[in-house]
């Protein structure tokens, strides 16, 4: 019978084998200490059964990874935005983690090159589809969390993803939270809102603008941004929430 496991190894999907990982590495600036974590974090479930190498799927790590990501991100926009309400921080770090994210960045840096997947998997266009790649790089955060520790983790988050924070929430249609403030208070008093900057943090190549929005001389609303603009519009929002405006 051995001619039939011959011929049925030859017939099996077989997993699709990415280059060297050392090249994940180099994309992430961080070397494993133990490497077979990495492989781990790309093996797609698909490719587990087509191969004799493989031990096991990304899933678990993809799990730990989340909750990783998620609180790293939770942390810093904390720390970097004192005046963002919990609402704003919430939405921010809701376009930060997710699949459509996750998927860009692991697309942009070609991190989806080295997903392990069957042969089947990969002519369906697996190594393009967003749910896998996310999930690849979550398994990766996962990953890199178990082989060196909380640091290594949040240094490989904030260089991937926390970097590119300003460029992944600008592409999100922002609503014209001004345009609603102008239109609410001027039908009450007639004397449009006033913005003031009134902070400025950080360098130049990574500012955060602090505004103050007055309403009828009085402040109304705070907020926060990397841009002036961005800023008046957090404060706007903040400001139509506090004197209690509903869009019909």
């Amino acid at each position: 019978m051995g001619w039939w496991r011959s011929l049925k190894a030859l017939l099996a999907p077989r997993e699709s084998e990415p280059a060297n990982l050392n090249g994940v590495e180099n994309i992430l600036n961080y070397h494993f200490q133990d490497q077979s974590l990495l492989r781990l974090a790309l093996s797609h479930r698909s490719a587990v059964n087509a191969s004799d190498t493989l031990t096991g799927s990304n899933e678990r790590l993809e799990f730990l990874g989340d909750s990783v990501l998620g609180m790293i991100i939770a942390h810093q926009l904390y720390l970097d935005n004192p005046r963002m309400s919990e609402g704003d921080l919430t939405k921010t770090k809701s376009m930060l983690v997710n699949e459509t994210t996750l998927a860009t960045i692991g697309k942009t840096t070609g991190l989806n090159r080295y997903i392990f997947l069957s042969s089947d998997e990969e002519r369906s266009g697996g190594r393009e589809r967003s749910s896998i790649i996310a999930d690849a790089v979550e398994g990766i955060i996962g990953a890199v969390y178990l082989d060196g520790g909380f640091e290594a983790a949040r240094q490989v988050i904030l260089r991937l993803i926390y970097a590119n924070r300003h460029k992944i929430t600008s592409d999100v249609a922002p609503h014209n939270y001004k345009g609603d403030l102008l239109e609410f208070v001027q039908a009450r008093s007639g004397v449009p809102p006033r913005y003031e900057v009134v902070a400025e943090n950080g360098p130049d190549h990574d500012k955060v603008f602090e505004v103050v929005v007055y309403v009828n001389g009085e402040p109304a609303g705070e907020g926060s941004g990397p841009s002036k603009k961005e800023a008046e519009q957090n404060a706007a929002r903040e400001a139509l929430r506090a004197l209690g405006y509903s869009r019909s």
